[in-house]
């Protein structure tokens, strides 16, 4: 911890435990859908194969020195990311989702950052409504948009 080398490894050491342990997981069909992103993991499973519990005990016991916390469904709910994924009937709608602590404040435009930091918060914003398909009702628009990319990669 604290190296900038740390989370290299971190990354290469958590990619060596899913090609092992999870991709067998994955072959026999009991996790349906599985991708990480840092430390955070989505995981769906059949219920009718394998339970939660036993998910959690089989990755617990991976490894020693690391322990995964599970997060279930409240009301058909799970916040995952910056993302509110909210299951109902046979559909999937997603939602942006803000934790409690989220206080909606960026850098204001007249501070002394550099200008590269004061138009990050923007363009993430602008990649997040191209990427993630969430219905125009959802976020706060009554029709549909058309994005035009201003900021080339």
């Amino acid at each position: 911890m604290g190296s900038p080398i740390s989370s290299t490894l971190a990354e290469i050491y958590l990619q060596y435990l899913e090609e092992k342990y999870i991709k067998h997981c994955t072959k026999h069909k009991d996790i349906l859908y599985y991708r990480r992103y840092v430390d955070d993991i989505l995981l769906i499973y059949d219920q009718s194969k394998i339970s939660a519990e036993k998910i959690h005990n089989f990755m617990n016991h991976i490894d020693a020195q690391l322990e995964f916390k599970t997060s279930e469904e409240i009301d058909n709910t799970l916040p995952y990311l910056d993302l509110s994924i909210n299951r109902n009937n046979n559909n999937i709608v997603l939602e942006i989702y803000r934790k409690p602590t989220y206080n909606d404040i960026m850098i204001h435009y007249t501070s002394n950052h550099p200008h590269n930091h004061k138009i990050a918060a923007f363009i993430f914003y602008i990649n997040r409504i191209i990427s993630i398909p969430i219905t125009c009702q959802k976020i706060g628009i009554g029709r549909p948009i058309k994005v035009i990319d201003y900021f080339p990669s």
